[in-house]
């Protein structure tokens, strides 16, 4: 009687320090891509706005993730409309942008690099896309 008590004792202890919270943070969905690949760093490529009718001018971009935060730059001034903000990354396959710059109202808006983008990420390679209508915003970057 006095084995199976123990024997009892024992097991409860094992399972309730089992089921006790872990003192390693969890990656958050921002940190990491699939669970292997981090987003952080500089890439750089290009942007390509295509529509139904035709193929949009191509433009050199720069884009730079690091701590949830992004930065951009473009060789096309508002082609895309690149600044600064944060980015979260929601899910395998989607990246949601907040661009933090204040922008004139000259451009189509639809150029700044806000809102919900399809993401494929294959060893250094990153492709972004989002279909607004009928165009489709392509960045094509390589890290660096």
């Amino acid at each position: 009687m006095r084995l199976t008590i123990s024997t009892t004792f024992l097991s409860l202890l094992l399972l309730v320090t089992a089921c006790t919270k872990s003192d390693q943070p969890v990656p958050t969905p921002s940190d990491t891509y699939k669970g292997t690949s981090t987003l952080s760093g500089t890439y750089k490529g290009t942007f390509q706005r295509n529509n139904a009718s035709s193929s949009g001018q191509i433009s050199q971009v720069s884009l730079t993730f690091a701590d949830a935060k992004w930065t951009g730059t473009s060789q096309i001034q508002k082609y895309p409309a690149l600044c600064s903000g944060t980015y979260e990354v929601s899910s395998s396959n989607e990246i949601t942008f907040v661009n933090a710059c204040i922008w004139t109202a000259e451009f189509d808006w639809t150029l700044i690099l806000s809102g919900k983008y399809t993401l494929v990420m294959k060893d250094d390679e990153l492709e972004l896309s989002k279909t607004t209508g009928s165009s489709q915003d392509i960045y094509r970057l390589r890290r660096e």
